[in-house]
Formats: structure tokens, sequence, C-alpha cells
């Protein structure tokens, strides 16, 4: 058993993404080739949004939404403990300040009220982050943000793209939306790659300076940039498997509901989606304080799990300047040594259910 099945959808579109990468290999335009500009326009119709700019992974994403933004030395960003240090750590590569905030016990999400009370003259953006597949309350946020002066909010829809939070996608919901392309995320390629997305016309030209080492034409360069670029072959990639995406997230939905109804019985936390939210469950995860035992029990069974974040960002020496400590952070400290992912991927079959759900409720 996969934890996370990449070989059974490269089986249904392997002839499309041959045909897909050797189309590049005959243009011969791998850096900003057609297809990146396609991509781009397939993600604005999917996400409704008025603009869509690939760029080189979903970390650079998040940097150069920083950047364009004007974000650097003494300036705040509003963020989670509880996510990939991704979303963290370039925040400090700008030389500004990460405020962490907690997380909500249902969700496992940044808690808006909480975000409200972290604000500061010096606060500079909010960051969201869509854990496991679902958006945080962006609603909230973005009336918080507002309220404050305006605080631009950049949603983290790594995990998260092609959810909806009150029929709008995932990435569409703030200012600025990032994604990743990471081969394991909902919608991944082959290799690194990501997007940004915007209706603000001038944030969108700045941000495709950025990722071209800030040049807005040829030889000229207003702004300092990053090679931000996203490779035309994973641009490939990923155009072959959008034909495949709003069908692999309603599969995805299916086998986690088929997680539900089998382990509805069982001592454990089962995944929350919020009201008005949907999820595309990049990951499937429960809380049980007997993880290390199931983790062991799925081991033997031959059933593949990860306990995702169990140092949450505010333990990690990366962080120490920041000077946290245990029991600064309670909720995400408890989803953080009581978390485990199970295999996950629009091609879990229910098999695979029935054997994960055996090992769980034999423990």
């Amino acid at each position: 058993m996969e934890f996370i099945d990449l070989k059974s959808q490269q089986k249904r579109i392997r002839q499309s993404i041959d045909k897909r990468i050797a189309a590049v290999l005959d243009h011969g335009q791998y850096i900003m080739g057609p297809e990146v500009f396609e991509l781009e326009s397939r993600l604005v119709e999917f996400l409704g949004c008025k603009h869509a700019i690939g760029v080189s992974s979903g970390t650079d994403s998040l940097m150069m939404a920083l950047m364009a933004l004007g974000v650097g030395p003494g300036d705040e960003v509003i963020t989670v403990p509880y996510t990939w240090i991704s979303t963290a750590e370039v925040i400090a590569l700008l030389g500004a300040k990460t405020v962490f905030v907690d997380i909500e016990e249902d969700t496992w999400n940044i808690n808006p009220a909480l975000v409200a009370e972290a604000i500061t003259d010096k606060t500079k953006a909010i960051m969201p982050v869509g854990i496991y597949g679902q958006t945080s309350d962006m609603t909230a946020i973005n009336r918080i943000a507002a309220e404050a002066g305006g605080i631009p909010v950049i949603e983290d829809a790594a995990q998260s793209f092609g959810a909806t939070h009150h029929g709008r996608r995932s990435g569409a919901l703030s200012l600025v939306g990032s994604t990743s392309f990471f081969p394991s995320k909902p919608l991944g390629g082959y290799g690194d790659g990501g997007a940004l997305f915007t209706d603000d016309d001038e944030l969108a030209e700045r941000l495709r300076w950025i990722r071209l080492h800030g040049q807005e034409r040829k030889h000229y360069h207003p702004i300092i940039g990053i090679n931000g670029r996203l490779d035309t072959m994973q641009a490939a990639v990923v155009l072959a498997k959008m034909d495949l995406f709003e069908e692999e997230i309603a599969l995805r939905q299916a086998v986690a509901a088929g997680y539900n109804e089998r382990l509805k019985g069982a001592s454990l936390q089962l995944p929350f989606v919020a009201e008005g939210n949907t999820s595309v469950y990049a990951q499937y995860t429960v809380l049980t304080p007997e993880r290390d035992a199931l983790q062991s029990k799925l081991g033997a069974r031959g059933v593949p799990s990860v306990p995702y974040y169990s140092v949450p960002l505010h333990l990690q020496p990366a962080f120490s300047d920041l000077n946290h400590r245990m029991g600064d952070f309670p909720v995400t400290e408890q989803i953080a040594s009581t978390g485990i992912s199970l295999p996950m991927s629009p091609y879990v079959t229910e098999e695979d259910l029935n054997t994960v759900a055996s090992a769980i409720l034999s423990v």
C-alpha cells in the first residue's frame, strides 16, 4: 500500500504527459515556454481570479508574495506554528519577525480570535495556512485584517488548493493566494513548482517582475527579484493533471467518507470540516494519544503512516531567537503530539480502507 499513490494516477494520464513533454522537447522553450502561460490561463479559469503566476516552488511563491508587499526588517507577519517550515522560513529569510498564533481545536487551522489579539502597528501581513486540505476561516481573517487598517492577507493554499470556502476556491480568498505543485500535493507535478493568484493588477505585475530577477523588460530591472520561474516541463505535467483534478477532488472526498464511516466507532478524533468549507484531504489525519502504538501496529500490517509536524515550528531550533517554549501554543502542541496521517490519494481502494480500519480498530 502506498502512502500517496502517484503511480495509479500516472497510468491514467501517461499518454497525455508523454505528448505534452514531447511538445516541450520539440519547441525547445524550456524556460517560460508556452505551457507556463497555458497553465496560468487554466488556473485563472479554475479559480475565477484575474491573475495566476506560475513560479518555481510553493516556498518561493510565499517569499515572492512577501517581497511584493515590501515585507522586511522591522515588520511582523502573523502565521501558525503548526505547518511545514516554509511558511515561517520565508518570513525569517526577509528579515521580518514571525508572530505565531495558536490553532483551532477542531479544524487545526489558525484561530481568528488570536489573530486579532496578535496584530500590532508592525504587522505587515497575515498568512493563514489551509492545513490538511481545508481553508482557514478566511471570511473572519479578511474581516479582521480590514478592520485593522487593511493588512494584506496571504493565503497559503499549498494543501487546500481545490477546496472551497463558502463556494469560492482556495487560493482566491484574499489579496494574494499561493499554492505548491510539489508531487504529493492535491495538484502536483513531478518536481518543484507553484503558483500565485491575485485580482490586483499592480501586485500581479510586481510578482511577474520578481519571478524574473526583478525584470520589467529586457535589460531593465526596477526592483530586486529572484529566479522564481516555473519550469516549462513541470507546467506541461501539471496541465495533464488538471484534466483529472476535479474528478480527483471528488475521489479524495469519497475516500475520506470511507474512512469516516469505518472509523466512527474508534476512539479517535476524526477530521472536522467547518461549515461552509469543503476539503480536498491533502492528508487524512486523525488524533490519538496512542499514536506511537498505532503507528507501530499499522506498520506491522504494511500500512504506512506519517506524524506530520510532530515538532511544531515554535520549538524548532531555527526559531529559537523567538524565545518560545513548551506550553506557549497548547493546541498546536496537543495536535502535534497526537496527530497521525493515514494513506490518502484518489486511488485508495475499498480493500485499502478495510485494511487500515481493521488495523486501527484492533488497537
